[in-house]
């Protein structure tokens, strides 16, 4: 087996990567980078050049894919159109797609919601062997400094979720160790699986799981928004921030069942256990 991750340079890609190469997986990473995990075979590309991602594809069994952050309809709509000329053209034996994202079971005007959407249900009707995974928020996210930092200093846990919302958090390597099961159990061809964490977690019950006197306080979008911004850039900040919008207006967005561990056979990580196991709590 041969297997390409598209967005292999990325956090999730990346995790993606690293689970199939320490199962001893030949993998080709595609990506505008060539900072790829090691033991992944860099292929620097882009998804909108169709040639290119032709011969990523070139003799490649597997393949996962992940969208960068890019929420214009007509260039994503691109890019899934080079995916699958791609796939199709190498016959591929399986294609995961991750769209990063739960998604509502309708369209929104949240262009990164509805872009996933349409690339997951245009994969999903190509013909092609397609298994979509949607996750929920990562773990991995509270680790970002404007998180960990007022952690640190002052017992506050500040994310833009309000606090009611249970989260079933997803690890970034439970992630990879997902898609992979994905990308290889039989059976799986057509299916859409909401894939989380064992346990859904309130913003106070995540607060508790970091110590007794952590506080967790709803952080505001626009100010999450504008932290983003001077990492990502606005356009992809702006696009980040509509999805947090939506989950602070809308009720129940996660209250879907999270299938994917039971459906592969799976036991994936307690928040709790990811916190004790990086020294958090």
């Amino acid at each position: 087996m041969r297997f390409l991750v598209i967005g292999a340079s990325g956090a999730q890609g990346g995790a993606v990567a690293r689970r199939l190469v320490a199962a001893g997986h030949e993998v080709r990473g595609f990506s505008r980078t060539a900072n790829v995990p090691e033991g992944v075979r860099p292929f620097p590309g882009d998804l909108g050049d169709a040639g290119r991602v032709k011969e990523a594809f070139d003799g490649v069994t597997h393949a996962s894919v992940s969208l960068p952050m890019e929420f214009d309809p007509a260039t994503v709509s691109a890019y899934v159109r080079h995916v699958i000329g791609g796939a199709r053209a190498s016959g591929v034996r399986r294609l995961v797609f991750n769209t990063g994202n739960r998604l509502p079971g309708r369209d929104t005007g949240v262009a990164a919601f509805d872009t996933r959407a349409s690339a997951a249900a245009t994969l999903l009707g190509s013909g092609l062997p397609v298994v979509v995974l949607r996750p929920p928020l990562y773990a991995d996210n509270l680790l970002a400094p404007w998180v960990s930092g007022p952690l640190a200093s002052s017992g506050v846990l500040r994310y833009p979720v309000p606090a009611r919302v249970a989260v079933p958090w997803l690890t970034h390597d439970d992630l990879g160790a997902v898609t992979a099961a994905a990308l290889t159990r039989d059976g799986l061809d057509g299916l859409t699986l909401d894939v989380g964490g064992p346990q859904a977690l309130t913003g106070h019950e995540l607060a508790a799981a970091f110590g007794a006197q952590v506080r967790y306080e709803e952080q505001d979008v626009d100010a999450f928004e504008a932290d983003l911004a001077r990492m990502a850039g606005a356009p992809t900040a702006a696009g980040v921030a509509g999805t947090y919008r939506w989950i602070r207006d809308t009720d129940g967005f996660f209250a879907t069942a999270h299938d994917a561990g039971e459906r592969l056979g799976m036991s994936l990580t307690p928040l709790r256990e990811w916190i004790a196991a990086r020294g958090l709590s």
